[in-house]
């Protein structure tokens, strides 16, 4: 049972499969993301894909703060990934409000909803930080399955 775990921990960090969601962003930050997935940068390079379904999803990369319409949206997106599951906070406002932090509708960054591991700061983030940050975090996460 236990080289069955390590295979499927071994998997996981190796082709991470991760879910995009935008949280009320300019739209900017999604820009750079799926720029990151081109041809151009190519993040599939380091076995990251791009899954459609939280179900199917390893990692969920944010873009924009909280609303307070999509507040809940996010925590049943984040509850239906499997454990163990992972969340990037990608751009200035994901990680802090930004710009619209204390506008009325705002609640702030995605680490008052939901716990983040790792933010990309940037307004907007760009492709070679985001596939920066993504790599350090698959990098954390092979140091921490091998202790």
């Amino acid at each position: 049972m236990d080289l069955i775990k390590k295979v499927v921990g071994w998997s996981r960090i190796k082709s991470p499969w991760i879910l995009h969601f935008n949280t009320g962003a300019c739209n900017a930050c999604d820009i750079e993301i799926v720029a990151a997935l081109t041809p151009r940068y190519d993040l599939e390079r380091f076995g990251v894909q791009l899954k459609a379904t939280p179900r199917h999803a390893d990692i969920l990369v944010c873009s924009g703060p909280v609303t307070k319409q999509v507040k809940d949206r996010l925590r049943r997106i984040y509850d239906q990934m499997p454990e163990p599951k992972f969340v990037v906070a990608v751009g200035t406002c994901s990680c802090s409000g930004g710009v619209f932090d204390g506008c009325y509708n705002v609640e702030s960054g995605i680490d008052e909803v939901i716990p983040v591991s790792a933010y990309i700061p940037g307004c907007p983030a760009s492709p070679k930080a985001i596939i920066d940050g993504v790599v350090k975090l698959l990098a954390s996460l092979e140091e921490a399955e091998a202790k």
